[in-house]
């Protein structure tokens, strides 16, 4: 087969990624246990799809650096897509429990304590994903033990990762140039309010109106995080953003919204795979080891509850449908602004 091309096993370098699996429990003293080898081949295989994720995040990072993108180009058609993968690709992660979990807590004992102290904690390019995204070090839940339990270098490699602008600050950015409400010209025998935007201040007393006695408290909250023009430190998503973010949901309908929403659902999704995938793992881990500690010294089960419950990146855009209303009562736009929506005049 010499000069003939690529060979198949040389391409993928399958001597090293087939030989890369050496059994701690066939070291000299140890008694063989059968489901290591599953247990590293699927962790193998986590953190090969992790790289994949990262490859492809980070390329969409680079498309939403530009400073400006047609909404309707193949920029943002490309962000989506490969944006969409990445959920796909947690959806087989989380499929792959499945098979982690026809090892049985007995089989598991017969190696765990011969892996301490490694965790799947210390998954560097788990971590690397979560600060390409917009978790931030301050953020994480259990964050002294987070940084305890890495090596210094591996710290550094997270914090270098924290100083570039991770997904969630771009899209802010690339909302607040929706240009939907900058042109006057647009809104022609529209009422302004106090600075209040005209369409927003006809939003807001249609969304007053539809909220039940129940649900009064919600305008509060509404004008908190919608009509102020301050961004608070803690939140990911400025008060414009948000506008133009729920704009972009109620009226998706329009050709040149199309693939915007798209992209802010396809974050949501994001949100809820990696959830999900926090979950699952959960579960594992307390079917596999009650409630005993973790090989790398966390809570275990208690640790990983935390970090479902606290390590959402864009919940903000899931708030926003507490403040939608129905389709039949949204204000009717300018013939204008209809027009331009059509045809795709605008870019963000």
């Amino acid at each position: 087969m010499k000069g003939e091309g690529l060979y198949y096993g040389d391409y993928l370098q399958l001597d090293k990624i087939l030989g890369a699996q050496a059994l701690e429990s066939d070291k000299p003293g140890n008694q063989h246990a059968h489901d290591e080898m599953l247990f590293i081949i699927i962790h193998q295989s986590y953190e090969l799809w992790f790289k994949q994720i990262l490859f492809e995040v980070g390329s969409v990072i680079d498309v939403l650096s530009k400073p400006n993108i047609h909404d309707n180009s193949p920029d943002l058609f490309m962000a989506n897509h490969r944006l969409k993968r990445v959920v796909t690709i947690f959806h087989m992660l989380i499929d792959k429990i499945n098979i982690l979990e026809t090892m049985t807590p007995l089989d598991f004992l017969d190696f765990r304590n011969m892996l301490r102290p490694a965790s799947g904690f210390q998954s560097i390019q788990f971590k690397l994903l979560e600060a390409y995204l917009g978790l931030r070090m301050e953020q994480r839940h259990g964050k002294e033990y987070y940084v305890s339990q890495l090596k210094p270098a591996d710290v550094e490699t997270i914090k270098n990762a924290e100083t570039k602008k991770p997904l969630i600050a771009l899209v802010n950015e690339w909302l607040e140039r929706t240009p939907f409400f900058d042109d006057k010209k647009l809104w022609t025998g529209w009422e302004a309010d106090n600075g209040i935007h005209p369409f927003w201040k006809k939003y807001s007393g249609i969304y007053s109106a539809s909220l039940t006695e129940g649900e009064k408290f919600n305008y509060k909250r509404f004008e908190d995080v919608l009509l102020g023009n301050e961004k608070k430190p803690e939140w990911n998503l400025s008060p414009k953003a948000r506008r133009a973010a729920l704009f972009i949901m109620m009226y998706r309908d329009y050709p040149l919204l199309q693939l915007p929403f798209q992209l802010i659902t396809v974050l949501l999704e994001i949100d809820e795979s990696t959830a999900t995938w926090r979950y699952r793992h959960m579960n594992m881990v307390h079917r596999m080891i009650g409630t005993r500690t973790g090989t790398g010294g966390s809570t275990g089960k208690d640790y990983l509850k935390g970090a479902l419950d606290r390590h959402y990146i864009f919940g903000e855009f899931a708030e926003l449908t507490s403040f939608m209303i129905e389709r039949n009562k949204l204000p009717e736009l300018p013939q204008a602004l209809n027009e331009r929506l059509g045809f795709g005049a605008f870019s963000l």
